[in-house]
């Protein structure tokens, strides 16, 4: 068990530079408490992150491009981020992997048994308990593919 007041320092020892991450909320919300613990961390030492996220949906998803923490990306819909997102490719901040269509983020998640397996998965759940159960609420049913490439 950790607590919330130590994410960020439980963050900075899981994701090294380099990495592939994944980044997963109930019910495609992209986990505002990860993402926003994500961003703080220290670009000096986790940098060049490669981001796998159904959803860019939350403007901490682009500061982890503006920050030099991410700099690639798959990923299925950016909605009303996609104006940042044009414009973090056109800076060189953000370099995208591939889209993958709305209706098929199982595109996504099949590579990541395949050719983009994650070193880490962050994923958002409503309860957990000491044995690493999650429970991650209705209409997660992405989750736990996520979870399992990512100990596949």
């Amino acid at each position: 068990m950790l607590d919330p007041a130590r994410i960020v320092d439980a963050l900075s020892a899981l994701i090294v530079a380099g990495d592939r991450v994944a980044l997963e909320g109930n019910n495609q919300k992209q986990a505002d408490f990860l993402s926003c613990a994500f961003a703080k961390l220290d670009p000096g030492r986790v940098h060049d992150v490669h981001l796998l996220i159904s959803s860019i949906s939350r403007p901490e998803h682009l500061a982890l491009f503006e920050q030099g923490i991410a700099h690639k990306v798959d990923f299925a819909f950016a909605g009303p981020q996609s104006l940042r997102v044009a414009q973090l490719l056109e800076d060189g901040l953000l370099e995208i992997g591939a889209i993958y269509t709305i209706y098929a983020y199982s595109e996504l998640y099949a590579r990541m048994f395949i050719d983009l397996t994650p070193q880490v998965a962050l994923v958002c759940a409503v309860q957990a308990d000491r044995h690493g159960n999650l429970y991650t609420d209705a209409n997660t049913e992405d989750t736990p593919t996520i979870v399992e490439g990512q100990v596949f």
